[in-house]
Parts: structure tokens; C-alpha cells; sequence
């Protein structure tokens, strides 16, 4: 009797504890922006989620961007978290052809995600299910020092001609029109997605990061000649090649450069480096070829659960909680950035409301040239894009060498 007793006594204890274990359970999610703003609206958020679920153990790891680019792979593979960001499109393709990524179709099914988060899912969807749920997405175009375009008479550009000749009086009065920074490439890619976009339209855009058509093909050579209307002046700051997007606010924000083609996740950046809202205004990239209808770039930005992931119950419950309404409108107001949600509420912050009316009223909306081209062919193309701003001479060697590469990652 005695030892029935002590054996159901350790039975039941072994049942606490196994419910003690899975109560306390813990969840690793891995995040890749440390910059103030994101960072807030992230911690904000797995907060609250804490709030809401006490008997879940949230374990946070913040890297740099492109730190975690590099090391995303190689957590996939050896010790994956619960939960890490990434991003949609060809960027999550071959985690999910390498079987890294959870499918998440059920949850989109449960939630009703088809319909709240209907924007975004064609580009969370590869081979007919859905790979992760998406919090935020934002506008591009050109951020400006409005001070100095009021100083020197100059209005928004609309056209292309008005860019060059706005960007001309810049220069005249030893004003640098545009700073970049292609130290990490991507910065490249805005610009030449806009100048494609405009010049060629969004069907282009989508053929040529499809493979469908070469880079030698003259309406592709088109836009690189639009681009070469401002390296040539000299309309973009030099040595760009050594600073990082953040390092180029810095002659934006002393006045040495007064344009910046940038995604509105920067705004927070501008204001740390001192600039006030009355000093930077938006515009949308202007109208090039006329009648081609206006296409933006808004990506957006999503968690997954790797396939390795030791609690995919939490996880997803993480992954319901960041595409309600209520989360998506908080977060994105810390953010300076739009909800996906349709249900969510949008900031009155000036650049909200400006990315709002840009990305509503768009005929198409690209993810960006590094997330609609395969991995291969968009790090080949974007070293292509920085040579150009260098060396534009070398135009022809460049898209030559891309027709070659192209024929080998889309065979």
C-alpha cells in the first residue's frame, strides 16, 4: 500500500512539474533593430504580449541589421529561437525552400489574416501557404530639409525636370542635392527602384527582378542613363561608399546635402540627430516618364517561426497577438511607420499621413529591389549599382556581367 501511495505521490508530482515546465516555458524571439524607435516599439510590444500572458517566459535578443542578415542562416540551422523577424518575398524564399520557415497557413486561417492583412499577403505567400505574419510596412520617396528649400525658393519637385533643376540651384549655392550611403548597398537599390519605377513602371520593375528580362534590354539601360543625369553633376555626396545609411544623416542634418532617397523608418534618426520636424518634409519621387502611373516602394517588415523552433505554440500565439489592431497601431505610432492591419488606426504624424496618402493611392507596391530579386542576383545587382555611382563609365561592363549572372541564378 505503502509503496502504491509513494508511487502516485510521485506520479502526480512529475504531472505538476511537467505542468509547471510548460506554464513557465520560455520564448526566444530574435529582432534585428536596436536604433531607439523600432527598439521602443518592439519592447513596448513583447510587454504588453508579457502583460497578457504572465505564465510565458519572453526572451529577447536585439541585433544589428546586418549582423543578424549574416548570422540568420547559420540560428536557422544550429540553434534556432522561437520566433525571429525577417522579411517577406524573395528575402524569406529560401528559408522556406530550405525548410527553416514554419508554415503559418492555419493561423492565417484561424485569424482571418486573408482579409485584415489582405495588403501584404501575396507577398507572405510562396507555393500557395503563408510563411509568417507581418507588423509594419512604409512608404519611400525623398525626405528634404524644407528650411533649406524655403531658403533658397525651391518647391517639391513633380517632374524630373524639376528634380534636376531644384538639384542644380542646391549645388549653385555649394549645397550637395542628395546623401547616401552605399557602404551596406541596399541605399543603391532605392534610388535605382524609383529611377526604374518612374521611368519604366511597375511591370518592369517586377519582369526584370522576375529574370524575364536582361539588364542589357535599353529600357533597363534607360534608367540607369536617368541616374547618370545626377551622378555626373555630382548631385550625390561623396565617398558614400564608406558610410552607412545612418553615417549620411549626418550631412543632412548640417546642411551639407538636402535631399535623402530614404524609407520613413529614418524619420526617428533625422529627429536623434537634431533636426525638428519643421526642418524635413516629404515628397514622392517625381513623375519621369509621363503617364506611367505611380508605383511606390513599401516593404514590410514580419516574424517567422523557424521549422526548428522548441515552442511553436507560444510563437504563435506571439504571432496572433502582433497582428491585432489594437498592437499594430501602437507599435506603428512608436515607429513612424503604417499598420498592415486594415482594422488598425494611422498616426496623425505629418509622414504618417503623407505615407498613407503615397502608398493608398499607389498602382503597385514593390518590396524593394533586395527582397523582389533572389538573394544571388540582387547582392550582384546592388554591387552593380554602387560601381555605377562610382565609376558610371563603366556602365556597359556592369550590365553585361549582370546579364551573366542573371542567366545563371534564374536557369
Amino acid at each position: 500500500m505503502f509503496q502504491r501511495t509513494r508511487a502516485a505521490l510521485a506520479a502526480l508530482a512529475a504531472t505538476s512539474l511537467l505542468a509547471t515546465t510548460a506554464l513557465a516555458g520560455d520564448l526566444v524571439i530574435n529582432f534585428d533593430d536596436p536604433n531607439p524607435g523600432p527598439k521602443q516599439g518592439f519592447e513596448d510590444a513583447v510587454a504588453k504580449f508579457k502583460e497578457e500572458n504572465p505564465d510565458i517566459n519572453v526572451i529577447v535578443n536585439i541585433n544589428d541589421r546586418e549582423a543578424h542578415k549574416t548570422a540568420i542562416r547559420n540560428f536557422l540551422s544550429a540553434d534556432a529561437p522561437d520566433i525571429t523577424s525577417w522579411y517577406p518575398g524573395n528575402r524569406m524564399a529560401p528559408f522556406v525552400d530550405a525548410g527553416l520557415f514554419e508554415d503559418v497557413s492555419d493561423l492565417w486561417e484561424e485569424e482571418g489574416f486573408g482579409e485584415t492583412l489582405a495588403a501584404i499577403k501575396p507577398t507572405m505567400t510562396r507555393d500557395g501557404k503563408q510563411w509568417g505574419v507581418p507588423y509594419t510596412y512604409y512608404q519611400w520617396g525623398i525626405y528634404y530639409r524644407k528650411d533649406i528649400f524655403d531658403d533658397l525658393g525651391i518647391e517639391e519637385p513633380k517632374t524630373w525636370d524639376e528634380l534636376l533643376a531644384a538639384s542644380a540651384t542646391l549645388k549653385e549655392n555649394d549645397i550637395t542635392p542628395f546623401t547616401i550611403g552605399t557602404k551596406f548597398l541596399w541605399t543603391a537599390a532605392g534610388v535605382f527602384d524609383y529611377l526604374n519605377l518612374r521611368t519604366n513602371g511597375y511591370d518592369v520593375h517586377n519582369a526584370l527582378t522576375a529574370g524575364e528580362i536582361k539588364y542589357t534590354d535599353p529600357r533597363i539601360r534607360a534608367t540607369f542613363e536617368k541616374w547618370q543625369q545626377l551622378i555626373e553633376p555630382g548631385y550625390f555626396i561623396e565617398n558614400h561608399a564608406t558610410m552607412s545609411w545612418q553615417d549620411a544623416i549626418a550631412p543632412f542634418a548640417n546642411g551639407e546635402a538636402a535631399m535623402y532617397v530614404m524609407g520613413n523608418f529614418s524619420v526617428d534618426a533625422y529627429k536623434n540627430a537634431g533636426l525638428t520636424e519643421d526642418q524635413i518634409d516629404f515628397f514622392q519621387f517625381p513623375e519621369i516618364t509621363p503617364g506611367v502611373p505611380r508605383a511606390e516602394e513599401a516593404p514590410a517588415d514580419a516574424f517567422f517561426i523557424p521549422s526548428g523552433a522548441k515552442n511553436k505554440e507560444d510563437a504563435r500565439k506571439f504571432l496572433a497577438f502582433i497582428a491585432r489592431p489594437d498592437v499594430q497601431s501602437e507599435w506603428n505610432k512608436t515607429i513612424g511607420q503604417l499598420p498592415i492591419n486594415s482594422e488598425a488606426s494611422v498616426s496623425d504624424d505629418k509622414f504618417i499621413q503623407e505615407g498613407f496618402a503615397t502608398v493608398s493611392t499607389a498602382s503597385g507596391l514593390a518590396q524593394f529591389y533586395d527582397r523582389d530579386a533572389p538573394a544571388e542576383m540582387a547582392k550582384a545587382g546592388m554591387e552593380g549599382f554602387q560601381e555605377f555611382m562610382i565609376k558610371p563609365e563603366r556602365l556597359d561592363r556592369i550590365l553585361e556581367r549582370l546579364d551573366k549572372i542573371q542567366e545563371r541564378v534564374y536557369k
